[in-house]
């Protein structure tokens, strides 16, 4: 997910938590805790996915210099001068 549509999708899933909250509480209190337990969790979320993605990325520059990743048609061989039989 990119960042401008999480920005996006923010908001609405907090005011929807809050609405939820409100309408089963009756409680301003239960809203403000519950609205920032899920944005830090959001926050947290989306913090861990970013650091996923770069780990990911980096596990794929380290592949030994020999070793080459071909596609075709939906098969992946990974090899020295690999093959794909069709």
């Amino acid at each position: 997910m990119s960042f401008p549509i999480f920005c996006r999708v923010l908001p609405m899933v907090l005011c929807t938590n809050a609405m939820t909250v409100y309408f089963v509480t009756n409680s301003i209190r239960q809203v403000i805790v519950a609205t920032l337990a899920g944005w830090l969790l959001l926050q947290v979320a989306y913090f861990a996915s970013v650091l996923f993605l770069i780990w990911r990325s980096s596990c794929v520059r380290e592949m030994p210099k020999g070793l080459s990743i071909s596609v075709n048609a939906g098969q992946f061989a990974i090899g020295r001068n690999s093959i794909i039989k069709e």
